[in-house]
């Protein structure tokens, strides 16, 4: 058996990433640890509760006595076996929170990382050992019209979210050149899927639509973005486990580049077909409200080094993709609804209804 630690798990990446690994490897043992945060949900995780491959522990990646426990088999929930791999999916992770309380994304981001890092680095004396920190395209900054992030691009991150990202990624590089901890990055454009919290762009349009909210969109909606399903990139970050060598940057995107206004277009017009509403009827829903402090222009991802090197490559269209997660949605009000109230509510109303 391989064991792995899966650092927040609950949430909308991590979650998709466990489902998926327990699915294609029965080989594989998991550990969760998730501090359950506001996007940190073990719904999430419901049918893979009762695997017993899986096992969850609440925790904060901050504690370096609880980190030390489960990378030295310690903890109860190791069965006195040390992982021999850890995938890094926590984080602080949405760019508008991020504005409104920058100390939380560095605490999580940076000294999170170096938590870790450093258990990893105490606890790990043998080979086959690997660190995979989950990362974002945003570290590379903004990119003009043309042109596209390579794993070679200097990092100019402009957002307090990227900006932590980028520190925790170097203090993986940090680690990997002076203790020759091995350790993987991976960079991933926006993803979409299940899951996913409501606050970010293709849910919140969604389920909008279903509470016939308005549609907010930041500025003049011309900012770009490329979109990957979250199993694409599940199904890199897998490849990376097995083929990726350690030192080395991987970037991951869907190669599938979008317009925020056309993507809310789109989502509009295929609620209407499923929904049987007359087309352009959702129209009237779009509203352009203020844009965002330092909002990034264009993101756009050069995959061609995992596409050669790993013989990865995206599965599902765009078209497909989100008409599945449309569907989702609509299926699974119970998820989504009791999150949409409480303190979700308060950020809405602060970050779209008073803008």
């Amino acid at each position: 058996m391989k064991k792995i630690l899966v650092t927040g798990g609950a949430g909308f990446i991590g979650s998709n990433f466990i489902r998926y690994i327990l699915g294609e490897h029965p080989e594989y043992q998991v550990i969760n640890i998730d501090k359950l945060t506001y996007a940190g949900n073990l719904e999430n995780l419901r049918e893979v509760e009762e695997n017993p491959r899986y096992v969850f522990v609440r925790g904060d990646i901050l504690d370096e006595e609880l980190i030390s426990e489960l990378l030295n088999g310690k903890h109860p929930a190791t069965n006195n076996q040390l992982p021999n791999t850890i995938i890094n999916f926590a984080a602080e992770s949405h760019v508008d929170r991020s504005i409104a309380d920058p100390s939380s994304f560095v605490e999580t981001n940076v000294h999170g990382t170096q938590v870790l890092l450093d258990g990893a680095r105490k606890a790990w004396k043998g080979n086959n050992n690997l660190f995979v920190q989950v990362s974002t395209d945003e570290v590379y900054g903004s990119l003009g019209s043309t042109g596209y992030f390579t794993e070679d691009t200097p990092l100019a991150p402009n957002s307090p979210y990227s900006a932590s990202k980028a520190g925790g990624d170097l203090m993986v590089k940090a680690y990997w050149e002076t203790y020759k901890l091995p350790c993987i990055i991976t960079r991933c454009s926006n993803n979409y899927g299940h899951y996913q919290f409501p606050e970010k762009l293709i849910p919140l349009m969604i389920t909008n639509v279903i509470e016939g909210k308005p549609l907010p969109v930041y500025g003049d909606g011309q900012n770009v973005r490329d979109w990957i399903h979250v199993e694409d990139h599940c199904r890199g970050i897998d490849l990376i486990l097995s083929k990726g060598n350690a030192g080395e940057v991987y970037n991951i995107g869907g190669n599938n580049e979008w317009k925020n206004i056309d993507i809310v277009r789109l989502i509009t017009g295929k609620m209407e077909d499923i929904l049987g509403l007359k087309k352009g009827s959702l129209a009237s829903l779009i509203k352009f409200v203020k844009d965002r402090p330092g909002h990034d222009r264009r993101y756009a991802i050069d995959s061609s080094k995992i596409i050669k090197d790993l013989d990865w490559k995206p599965l599902y269209s765009f078209e497909k993709g989100i008409e599945e997660t449309i569907r989702w949605y609509l299926s699974s009000k119970e998820w989504w609804e009791g999150i949409k109230r409480g303190e979700y509510m308060q950020y809405y109303e602060r970050n779209y209804l008073k803008r």
